[in-house]
């Protein structure tokens, strides 16, 4: 019989849409991390001879309003839109997994209090309220990641809560509170590293989303601001210049397009793999 983490890399390696999910992510990374040595030319050198120059040779992208390499600048904006996508999640994760443990374990009135919060927030238009926000206090990278990460964390406190509900009556965790220990020790070393599958799932699927919305602010002219160099803002020049730079639309949004499609692959290929209905039939 094989161990679940065994179990969990045959399951996921035999899914093969997770697998090309997972390679996207990789070489995103991969992108993302080593941009100063991938990239071929400076994202903000400008060079007034081969404005708009369709993609060639020596521009495999082509060039934008002022000359600059566009895949220079998608490359540097991949570090952009993935550190943005992984920040603000990483925000959301502490936040949802704090409320969601708290109003699972404890219950009564620490419960209502949180889940009409959790409501109010999710009645409210998340972008509506970025962009609300983002008119008050500017638009910075860290705002906009601080921000995404403020607006999204009611799905994991959800999805926390319900696992420590079912969770929390546990014979461990039952056995823990008899020998006298703290309901903060048992929610960090009992409880929370074994509600970690769903959040896990919830993370992949977050950082497209916070790709989505970073890119549709920098889009809007509220993100990323140039000469920095992010998608979303690659796509408003390619709007400006629909009719004589189509290159400066379709990289940039098959760049979205892969990267939304990479995440949300790779997050169903772990939510299949870790869907413990599953091992039964697969570990005979």
């Amino acid at each position: 019989m094989d161990s679940p983490k065994r179990l969990f890399w045959k399951r996921f390696s035999r899914n093969k849409l997770a697998v090309i999910g997972g390679i996207i992510v990789a070489a995103l990374f991969f992108v993302a991390v080593f941009a100063p040595l991938v990239s071929p030319y400076d994202p903000n050198d400008i060079d007034r001879k081969h404005i708009l120059e369709p993609p060639g040779l020596q521009h495999l992208l082509g060039t934008d309003d002022l000359g600059r390499d566009v895949l220079s600048r998608m490359i540097w904006g991949a570090q952009i839109s993935l550190s943005v996508g992984f920040v603000a999640v990483g925000i959301s994760i502490i936040i949802g997994m704090t409320f969601g443990s708290l109003s699972g374990y404890y219950g009564g009135w620490a419960d209502r209090i949180i889940m009409r919060l959790i409501d109010i927030m999710l009645s409210i238009p998340t972008f509506f309220l970025i962009l609300a926000v983002i008119a008050f206090i500017g638009s910075g990278i860290w705002n906009i990641m601080i921000i995404i990460g403020l607006t999204s964390w009611m799905g994991v406190a959800r999805l926390v809560r319900a696992e420590f509900l079912s969770l929390k009556e546990r014979e461990y965790v039952l056995a823990a509170k008899a020998v006298g220990a703290s309901g903060l020790r048992i929610i960090f070393r009992h409880i929370m590293i074994n509600s970690l599958a769903p959040v896990l799932v919830s993370a992949v699927l977050g950082i497209a989303g916070a790709v989505l919305v970073e890119s549709a602010l920098s889009f809007l002219g509220i993100g990323v601001q140039p000469p920095t160099p992010s998608w979303g803002n690659i796509l408003t020049l390619g709007k400006d210049n629909m009719e004589i730079a189509w290159w400066l639309s379709v990289f940039p949004g098959l760049a979205i397009l892969i990267t939304v499609l990479g995440y949300n692959l790779l997050g169903e290929g772990i939510r299949d793999a870790l869907d413990p209905r599953l091992w039964g039939t697969e570990s005979e």
